[in-house]
């Protein structure tokens, strides 16, 4: 997708750049960029116009708009990864093996659902590029993807799901919470009163956990 680095793009205020850690102060302009308008709204010129440098000095760190617009996609997993750990470590410590995975698919999903459609715009530019997301980062870090992909994992391990159910099912299960939660931050379920959102919300997570944190019964 394209990114923007026009003359347009003023809607977010400028402030003055004060601490020498640039790179990082234009990170977070095109964060509000992208929670503003998507990431057709990402471009090294509208965040160095934010940030208050001139677009040479910008262009030092971000060669083009596309680089800018993929560390406001790291930035966005990044967030989402870390309310996946919160919700993670709020899981009680006793239960067996098996419960416990069970509960970290039920908060991953969770927190997809929750964190996505706060940001519409971030969420957006988050998902804006094709293939998979990385399953660790540069310094080995799960990722969410990559805490999606261990969870359903450690369900085959323990035994409660099958393993010939187990290829391509972080593709469905994300596919599931996605949908559902693009549907909440910009589609028409945004408008539902927040006892049915809430409802459906956890409807979609018991789909989930149903489909891959519960063992098939035998014919």
């Amino acid at each position: 997708m394209s990114t923007s680095d026009g003359a347009s793009g003023d809607a977010v205020p400028r402030r003055p750049y004060h601490h020498g850690d640039l790179r990082n102060a234009l990170i977070d302009a095109g964060v509000e960029l992208a929670a503003q308008g998507g990431p057709a709204a990402v471009g090294v010129r509208p965040a160095a116009r934010i940030v208050g440098v001139t677009p040479t000095a910008a262009y030092r760190h971000f060669s083009a708009g596309e680089e800018l617009l993929q560390a406001v996609r790291d930035h966005a997993f990044d967030h989402l990864a870390g309310a996946m750990r919160d919700n993670i470590a709020r899981i009680p410590a006793a239960g067996d093996p098996a419960t416990q995975a069970i509960h970290r698919l039920h908060a991953i999903a969770r927190a997809y659902i929750e964190v996505a459609p706060s940001n519409p715009g971030l969420f957006q530019a988050a998902t804006s590029h094709a293939g998979l997301p990385p399953v660790a980062t540069a310094d080995a870090t799960p990722t969410a993807f990559g805490m999606l992909v261990q969870t359903l994992d450690d369900l085959v391990d323990i035994g409660v799901l099958p393993a010939d159910r187990r290829p391509l099912a972080e593709i469905v299960a994300w596919s599931a919470v996605h949908g559902f939660a693009r549907l909440i931050a910009d589609g028409p379920l945004g408008q539902l009163p927040s006892s049915a959102r809430n409802a459906a919300s956890e409807r979609v997570i018991e789909m989930v956990s149903n489909t891959y944190g519960r063992p098939r019964a035998d014919p």
